[in-house]
C-alpha cells in the first residue's frame, strides 16, 4: 500500500535539547497508528511537525505528498483534533456553524460555501449523533457533545488524514468505548488514514491496527500485541493489562545500530523465553 505519511531521520530539539532523534515512520493509506509513550517523549512535537507548526532541525517530512505547511494550506489533506479546545464553548456558535467552520482551510474564510460541502457537512453532523441537536448553541453543549461536534468539523473539508491528540484524555471507559467505536465508523465510511497519539493503552489498543512507541527515538511495532512487554515498561512504564499483550516469562533486547548507508538509526526487538 501506498504511503500517506513519510517521516524521514527527524532530529527536533528545544532551546539545545534534544526531543526526537532520527525519527522515521511510514504511515500507509487506511491504517490506524497509535502513537505512545511518556510525558515529554516527543509525541506532541511529533504531531507540531506534521502540521507545519514546527520546523525539523534534520530529516523531512511528507503528508499526502506534500510538506506539512502545503498539505495545511491545501486544507483537504489534513484534520486534526487538538487536545483541548479552550475557547470553543466561549464562541458565539451553533453545533452547525461550529463544524462548518472546519470549511474555512478549503474554501477561504470570505467565499461562500459549495451546496455539496454544505450538505457533507450535514450528513457528517449526522454521523456523529448531532443532527437532532445541530441547532443548539456551542456553550450549551455537554463535554461529549462537543468532542463530536470538533471530530466533524476536522473532518468537514474531507482530509485524507485524521490527527488526534490524546482524545480520550479524561474519558470514561464507556465514553472511551463510544469514542473508538464512532473513529472506527467514520474511517470505513470516509476511508481515513489516522494518526492517533495517546498514552491511554486501552484505547489504542482497541483503535490501532499498527503502534509506534516514541520516547525520542521512535520504536515501531507491527500490531499492538507484538509490542514485548518488558520493551514497554523499560520505556514508557506502562500498564500492559489492559491491552493483554506480553509475557512475564519473556524477556526482550533492544539494538539500535544503523543501516548500510550508516546514517539511519534502525530499532530491533528480540525476545527469549526467560528460564
Amino acid at each position: 500500500m501506498s504511503l500517506v505519511i513519510e517521516i524521514t531521520d527527524v532530529d527536533f530539539a528545544y532551546d539545545g535539547q534534544p526531543v526526537l532523534c532520527g525519527v522515521s515512520l511510514g504511515v500507509e493509506a487506511g491504517s490506524t497508528v497509535g502513537v505512545i509513550g511518556p510525558n515529554g517523549g516527543g509525541k506532541t512535537t511529533l504531531l507540531k511537525l506534521l502540521l507545519g507548526l514546527l520546523v525539523p532541525a534534520r530529516g523531512q517530512l511528507r503528508v499526502g505528498g506534500l510538506s506539512p505547511r502545503a498539505a495545511v494550506r491545501r486544507g483537504d489533506v489534513i484534520g486534526y483534533l487538538p487536545q483541548q479546545q479552550p475557547t470553543a464553548t466561549a464562541l458565539p456558535l451553533s453545533i452547525r456553524q461550529l463544524v462548518r467552520t472546519g470549511l474555512a482551510g478549503k474554501t477561504g474564510l470570505l467565499r461562500p460555501c459549495a451546496a455539496d460541502d454544505l450538505a457533507f457537512v450535514d450528513d457528517l453532523i449526522r454521523r456523529v449523533g448531532l443532527d437532532a441537536v445541530a441547532a443548539r448553541p456551542v456553550r450549551a453543549c455537554s463535554g461529549g457533545q462537543l468532542q463530536r461536534a470538533m471530530i466533524a468539523r476536522a473532518l468537514a473539508a474531507r482530509p485524507k488524514v485524521l490527527l488526534l491528540d490524546e482524545p480520550t484524555t479524561g474519558v470514561d471507559a464507556r465514553g472511551q468505548r463510544a469514542f473508538v467505536e464512532l473513529i472506527a465508523g467514520l474511517k470505513a465510511d470516509l476511508g481515513l488514514t489516522i494518526v492517533f497519539v495517546s498514552h491511554d493503552l486501552r484505547a489504542v489498543t482497541a483503535i490501532s491496527d499498527r503502534v509506534a512507541c516514541l520516547n525520542q527515538h521512535l520504536h515501531y511495532h507491527d500490531t499492538p500485541r507484538d509490542l514485548p512487554a518488558k520493551v514497554a515498561y523499560d520505556l514508557f512504564a506502562c500498564d500492559l493489562a489492559a491491552m493483554g499483550i506480553g509475557d512475564p516469562h519473556h524477556t526482550c533486547g533492544v539494538h539500535a545500530g544503523k543501516d548500510h548507508n550508516g546514517d539511519t538509526e534502525n530499532t530491533e526487538i528480540g525476545a527469549a523465553t526467560a528460564s
